[in-house]
């Protein structure tokens, strides 16, 4: 870059104030209009949904402008945009949920304000302590062996809830190692593949006209492959199984170039999930909700007291059409609690139809390209791969709850990002948002002259 052509490029900063300000004008906008279309009167909690949204937005924006002027401009806006809404859809759910006896539901959005507070905290501070991504390659085995505790805690220590084992009950909270494990595991693959991604790269027999890697190089690939399917097996977590395998096929992919890889890997995880599936009970029934989703509404469906989620899900799309029914029309209590968890895209699908079910989409698409921008334009190997595991795992879980919450795959009960109910998710979340933004930084410094 000339020194030219560096004097004119834009501020960057405030290209992501003015998108900011957008932000909280859009969060801010569907919080009243909320409650004017659910009761005909501005909510109560207006003013302190208003000041948390600006304090959101305000104070990232500040540490960047401080710490990491060169990072990426559209990041901040999008993560920050996403939770919005969320905690718009939490609201709009909560006076639904409070005016419906059965089922008894809390309500979230005001603890969803508050993980999101705790969220951006956590992004700060990351923020302001870690001035180099690439410290974080000296500890990438200190950083496996903890994420594998966290990963296997949930199936000795946590508690049986919604049919798996993914949280770990601490008194009145409950955690989600899971949501933690998959920026560890991207740390670590990062550090690992930068290592060896020479010897990974190695051609093996060619089969098929496929060029297969050597079998001594196979061990790390089915060494993950056990560990997901162990997770699957003791923990019928198929979420976290996918997005844990799923995150080192990709990153495997980006350092070696090598199809092969790939088709491995997806060979491999078919098998896997073909035979837990048909053994493991939790699993299978989620299979045969999927394969039949209307059975629940039969006498038969009744009789096997199977859940009617999936298909009140799909009835929720169908009603909601292209443009939707609007904000606090639909009819989502119908799902029961899974309203405010990985089923609140039906909340969008039906209430703003299939117009805002992809603009969310497009904003989950919008906030990975610009991860997987920054990988391609870090310089060091850790940095470019940790930011293409990072918005690979953000892709993948978008891609496993709405595909489950649309029919196209079983459901596997994750977290969707940013919108959805949950500390652990939303934390987790941010934290990822930081390390993007730090990778970003760094890599726009380096194409910089001195």
């Amino acid at each position: 870059m000339t020194f030219a052509a560096l004097a004119q490029a834009p501020d960057r900063r405030k290209t992501e104030a003015r998108l900011l300000a957008l932000v909280v004008l859009i969060a801010v906008f569907g919080y009243a209009y909320t409650g004017l279309s659910m009761s005909g009167r501005l909510p109560s909690g207006l003013a302190v949904f208003t000041v948390g949204m600006l304090l959101m937005a305000l104070l990232p924006h500040l540490v960047l402008r401080r710490f990491a002027p060169r990072a990426d401009p559209l990041i901040l806006p999008v993560a920050t945009l996403l939770t919005g809404i969320g905690l718009v859809l939490l609201h709009r759910l909560d006076i639904t949920y409070a005016q419906t006896p059965r089922p008894k539901i809390a309500a979230a959005a005001n603890g969803q304000l508050v993980w999101t507070g705790i969220g951006v905290a956590v992004c700060i501070a990351i923020l302001l302590v870690l001035r180099d991504h690439r410290i974080l390659q000296r500890y990438i085995y200190l950083t496996m062996v903890i994420a594998l505790v966290l990963l296997m805690a949930p199936a000795f220590f946590g508690a049986d809830m919604y049919g798996a084992k993914r949280w770990i009950l601490l008194g009145p909270l409950s955690l989600q190692p899971g949501e933690f494990v998959k920026i560890m595991i991207s740390v670590f693959f990062a550090g690992y593949l930068t290592v060896n991604r020479d010897a990974l790269a190695l051609a093996g027999r060619r089969v098929l006209s496929i060029q297969l890697p050597p079998g001594r190089q196979l061990a790390p690939i089915f060494t993950i492959w056990a560990i997901s399917l162990l997770v699957l097996i003791f923990e019928r977590d198929l979420g976290t199984s996918l997005i844990f395998f799923g995150v080192f096929v990709i990153m495997l992919y980006m350092a070696t170039d090598r199809t092969s890889w790939v088709v491995c890997g997806l060979l491999m995880a078919t098998v896997g999930a073909a035979v837990v599936g048909s053994l493991e009970p939790h699993v299978h029934g989620r299979v045969t909700a999927w394969l039949d989703p209307m059975r629940a509404f039969t006498k038969e469906g009744q009789a096997e007291r199977m859940s009617d989620q999936l298909g009140q899900a799909l009835l929720s799309f169908g009603s909601g059409g292209i443009s939707g029914s609007g904000l606090g029309q639909g009819h989502p209590e119908l799902i029961g609690f899974a309203g405010n968890s990985d089923f609140i895209l039906t909340t969008v699908g039906e209430e703003l139809g299939l117009a805002g079910v992809m603009a969310v989409i497009m904003l989950y698409v919008l906030l990975a390209q610009r991860g997987l921008r920054v990988g391609l334009s870090a310089r060091d190997p850790f940095g470019k791969l940790l930011a293409v595991g990072l918005s690979g795992a953000l892709l993948l879980q978008v891609f496993v709850v709405s595909g489950g919450v649309t029919g196209l795959i079983p459901l596997t009960g994750k977290a969707l990002p940013f919108l959805a109910k949950g500390g652990s998710s939303l934390v987790a979340n941010w934290v990822s948002v930081a390390l993007l933004l730090r990778i970003s930084d760094h890599a726009q410094r380096r194409r910089e002259p001195a």
